[in-house]
């Protein structure tokens, strides 16, 4: 039996309380980080920077010679809501090195809520914040968007452990 392709509407993004780089003692002491719901996320990305290299004497083909590999920035979106967390989160970054650095997962979830997969960045930090558009035209709701530069993503099963942590501990199912 052929596997259909997951649908990508239902989702969860999770970023760690603490900061990335303190000692959990003094991670511990700063405010928890409140979330949210988001409609959408992009970025879950790589790029292998490559060095064209042309060889003498053979005509057939360039050699790609690995160079550097570097992350897309995520970017989330999401209705406005009244916490100011992802702004405070995007403020720490600006004034203060505590509490800038988070590590975070983007977790896939199937429609009936079970999680098929997961991708782990480390080190986010928020690079850009986007306020709301506003219209007195439209009846649209507000959004807000982050965009998170980081140290590397890593993609992860549920069998791996760490998804169904995750999710426990936001009340959904792991299998």
């Amino acid at each position: 039996m052929t596997e259909l392709p997951l649908p990508a509407y239902r989702f969860i993004v999770t970023l760690d309380p603490a900061d990335t780089y303190l000692p959990s003692a003094l991670a511990a002491l700063l405010p928890l980080f409140a979330g949210g719901a988001f409609q959408e996320v992009k970025g879950l990305g790589a790029d292998l920077e490559v060095l064209p290299y042309a060889e003498g004497g053979i005509n057939d083909f360039v050699h790609q010679l690995p160079v550097r590999h570097s992350w897309s920035r995520l970017s989330l979106r999401r209705g406005l809501v009244r916490d100011p967390g992802l702004w405070t989160w995007y403020q720490a970054g600006l004034t203060q090195s505590l509490g800038a650095r988070r590590d975070g997962s983007v977790i896939l979830l199937t429609p009936d809520g079970k999680q098929v997969m997961a991708w782990n960045f480390r080190g986010g930090i928020a690079v850009k914040w986007v306020g709301p558009e506003l219209n007195a035209m439209q009846s649209a709701v507000a959004i807000e968007g982050l965009e998170i530069a980081h140290h590397g993503i890593e993609q992860i099963t549920p069998s791996q452990g760490i998804v169904a942590r995750i999710a426990e501990t936001l009340g959904f199912s792991s299998r």
